[in-house]
């Protein structure tokens, strides 16, 4: 049988619209969108309509556009872009683009091939993301031999993104191998030229949605893979596993996903065999019921992967060697491998039937794929890593599952095939003062779900302050996945480490939990509103410069705003201290409730957080729902109690969505969207809660909690059903708590007065915080003596200048007259 099974089939369409399209002799141009245009050029005039590696989908509502042909010159324009070629073999000489609506003085118009700036040109490009961070300290790669090492130069390389300041950038779809309809790949006919220009101008959401329409939407997630990921390089057995699990189970500590690491196989093989990297038995003297161990996990609410190195192929030591053997045609009582080769359809049907199906009818959820043997196949051209991504993606999903794994990035189009593993960091300041700007900056190409190895992986140092910021980074990143080295001096679990971060990592771990019907719903709005989910400041500002400037700064889903916090603590104040940007209009705190004023165009600030605490702003009326997961920690279900936070400073409307967390039901109407609205008046604020769809994904019973957080203590002039009130004055909330029962009902509440919190409380606040100050008592009174008889900002500010204080006392003290 030399083809694939069924559910590697996909409905893919490759043929554009021949409206779209404007051909001659050896070139072929069609205008996708109004600000997309796919060039190719042939000796031979025969042009590509399969799908291939990177686009799906060529079949796009034509735009207008208008054409100009004349014997030696061809014009194609849009609304966006103007086309002039000479109708000779493409090169900066025969072909040019100008964007409209310029967006730089001297960089709106693109040459063909044009290297000026780098190949390809880069001076404006803000750059996509790169295949691992493997053996990076931070931005620098330190390499896996001493010469590397030694070499200070070398950088992680984060190549050409989709997205730039210049208005107009392009990709090279012409080495990726075409898709045929039973799914398998094809190499590309060599020497033509297949090249996608796009004019976008500074609309990146746009750009990077209409990149999914044209190479395939990003997945739904399973829900469980949004929560907290325990992992290890561990020699673990089942006794040990199970024993520090039901530690973080008896902590009320959840996780939903547990990963093992490579020693869940045989590792210490004859060396006749070589080297023990590759494996697909279980090594029985850790676990010798696999069974009985992954029905455990399932029942304990876990999921679970398997790591994955395939690269050895499967050798007769194996449990599988007789059946992959027999399929392979190789001789069993010769001992010969059968040789790891994805470019061989036989392989990988049997890779699938013996190595893998047998481990998922086990209990097996998923699989880490960690790969590291680089990108050369059978096939040249051809990626090893993205022909695994793929396949397994599509595999998983074969018996109505959503497809999952964990792996590392493949290239363009990889955003099809979640989850990234960004591979083995160092443990270091350093590293975890790049991952940031790594993660929001893929959004660039597509690619938005990354995973970090959170706290770090190896070497470094142990710093009690870099794991609960490194922590805190996990908690409002995409996806949370602890993992550490087998250095007996390296552990990620909370009582490894002091009080208070023993008690600060375990709330943390808490929160993001917590947060699961937000990420959720994000997930939800990635794939369906094809937005990344965490995406630069710049995205929603491209015009604010501003926005560009502190490269760490990103947009957790639509509403919130981080800036994390990966420095370390100021011993002086206990806080630390980050240079951010906050962009117009009003931003709360998430945490206290504290209010930002960005202006009118925006501001330069240094904002500060203690250990506790990690720098989230609240746009203006945003709304962030959570769950009440006091009791039912590792309960990933749609919560009874709903806790749904509100900013003010502005009207919002937020759409919740829940469905049954797997599975593609949600594609047959079963999900439900709660559409929560707040109406924003200087002296007025209504809350709308309205929930519409299929009810059986949510309990019988919906407790609302409401949190106005930023608000002041105001009158509750209006409600629908009766509620419990109250103030916490320390996080400046008003809670109203209505117990209700019905989850099909609508809600509404409304508040009069002066909402916006104010600085009235500020001599309290300071004496607070200038009591936790180290250092001069004599400075702390002259400064408290200032607040208090100070009458505006200003003069506070210059008479507490004036005696000087340590810069880090200017910082905090600052930020809070200020705000």
């Amino acid at each position: 049988m030399n083809k694939l099974p069924e559910h590697f089939r996909l409905n893919l369409n490759g043929v554009a619209d021949p409206r779209s399209i404007v051909q001659g002799k050896n070139y072929r141009f069609t205008v996708l969108t109004s600000q997309m245009l796919r060039m190719e050029y042939s000796e031979d005039g025969i042009f590509e309509d399969r799908p291939t590696q990177v686009v799906w989908n060529r079949n796009f509502t034509v735009p207008e556009f208008t054409v100009n042909d004349r014997p030696d010159c061809l014009e194609i324009d849009t609304e966006y872009f103007h086309l002039v070629y000479d109708k000779k073999e493409f090169g900066p000489n025969h072909l040019y683009i100008d964007v409209k609506y310029a967006f730089t003085n001297y960089g709106g118009r693109w040459y063909y091939g044009r290297t000026e700036y780098g190949d390809p040109p880069r001076k404006h490009n803000l750059k996509g993301t790169a295949r691992t961070l493997d053996r990076c300290d931070g931005d620098r790669y330190l390499g896996s031999n001493l010469l590397e090492q030694i070499d200070q130069s070398l950088r992680v390389d984060l190549g050409f993104g989709l997205c730039d300041t210049s208005g107009r950038t392009f990709f090279e779809d012409g080495n990726s191998s075409t898709i045929d309809e039973d799914g398998w790949l094809h190499p590309r006919k060599k020497g033509c030229i297949d090249t996608y220009f796009l004019g976008y101008g500074r609309d990146y959401f746009k750009a990077i949605h209409d990149f999914y329409m044209l190479s395939g939407p990003i997945p739904m997630l399973p829900k469980y893979a949004l929560g907290n990921w325990w992992s290890r390089y561990w020699k673990y057995t089942e006794e040990s596993y199970k024993e520090l699990l039901t530690d973080f189970e008896k902590r009320n500590i959840p996780f939903s996903v547990v990963i093992m690491d490579m020693d869940w196989h045989l590792v210490d093989i004859p060396t006749r065999f070589g080297r023990g990297w590759t494996g697909y038995t279980w090594n029985k003297e850790y676990f010798p019921d696999p069974e009985r161990f992954l029905n455990w996990l399932h029942e304990h609410n876990y999921r679970v992967a398997l790591n994955l190195h395939p690269a050895d192929g499967v050798r007769a030591f194996e449990e599988q060697y007789p059946e992959m053997a027999k399929a392979l045609g190789v001789n069993p009582e010769s001992e010969y491998p059968v040789r790891f080769d994805f470019t061989n359809i036989e392989f990988v049907r049997a890779y699938f039937d013996y190595l893998h199906h047998p481990h998922e009818e086990q209990g097996v959820d998923f699989w880490w794929m960690d790969w590291q043997q680089g990108n050369i196949s059978a096939v040249e051209g051809l990626d090893p890593l993205w022909m695994l991504n793929h396949y397994h993606h599509y595999d998983l999903r074969r018996d109505g599952k959503r497809g999952i794994m964990a792996s590392r990035y493949g290239g363009l189009g990889s955003h099809r095939y979640p989850i990234g593993f960004s591979g083995d960091v160092h443990t270091t300041w350093e590293s975890i003062q790049y991952q940031p700007y790594f993660t929001a900056t893929a959004a660039n190409v597509g690619y938005t779900w990354w995973s970090h190895d959170i706290g770090g992986f190896m070497k470094g140092i142990k710093d009690n302050e870099l794991y609960i910021r490194w922590l805190q980074l996990g908690v409002f990143s995409p996806i949370n996945r602890l993992h550490s080295c087998n250095n007996s001096f390296v552990s990620k679990v909370p009582w490894n480490y002091p009080s208070p971060y023993c008690e600060i990592a375990e709330e943390t771990l808490r929160l993001r939990h917590r947060l699961l019907p937000y990420v959720y719903t994000m997930n939800y709005q990635c794939h369906n509103d094809m937005v990344p989910v965490v995406v630069p400041v710049y995205y929603y500002y491209p015009m604010d410069m501003g926005s560009y400037r502190y490269r760490n700064e990103y947009f957790f889903g639509d509403q919130l705003l981080v800036q994390p916090m990966v420095h370390p603590t100021d011993k002086e104040t206990g806080r630390t201290a980050e240079q951010t940007w906050i962009p117009k209009g009003i931003w709360t705190d998430v945490y206290d409730g504290k209010i930002y004023h960005g202006g009118e165009k925006g501001r330069d600030k240094v904002i500060t957080r203690p250990i506790d605490r990690q720098g989230v702003l609240a746009k203006a009326g945003a709304i962030v729902p959570m769950a009440d997961i006091r009791g039912c920690e590792k309960d990933i279900s749609n919560p009874q109690t709903l806790e749904i936070y509100v900013f003010p400073g502005g009207s919002n409307t937020y759409v919740l969505y829940e469905d049954e967390g797997d599975g593609f039901a949600y594609e047959k109407g079963v999900w439900l969207k709660t559409t929560i609205s707040l109406d924003w008046k200087e002296t007025s604020a209504v809350l709308n809660i309205c929930p519409e769809g299929d009810f059986s994904v949510i309990p019988d019973r919906r407790k609302y909690v409401v949190h106005f957080r930023g608000f002041k203590d105001v009158e509750v002039a209006s409600a629908s059903e009766g509620y419990e009130r109250s103030y916490d004055k320390a996080a400046r909330t008003l809670t109203l708590t209505f117990e209700g029962a019905d989850p099909e009902r609508e809600l509404s509440v409304e508040l009069q007065g002066d909402l916006l919190c104010d600085n009235s409380d500020l001599q309290e606040r300071a004496f607070a915080l200038l009591n936790g100050f180290q250092g001069s008592v004599n400075m702390k009174d002259s400064i408290f003596q200032c607040i208090k008889n100070g009458s505006s900002e200003k003069e506070m500010l210059g008479s507490i200048l004036a005696f000087d204080p340590p810069e880090s006392w200017k910082q905090v003290l600052t930020e809070m007259i200020t705000g």
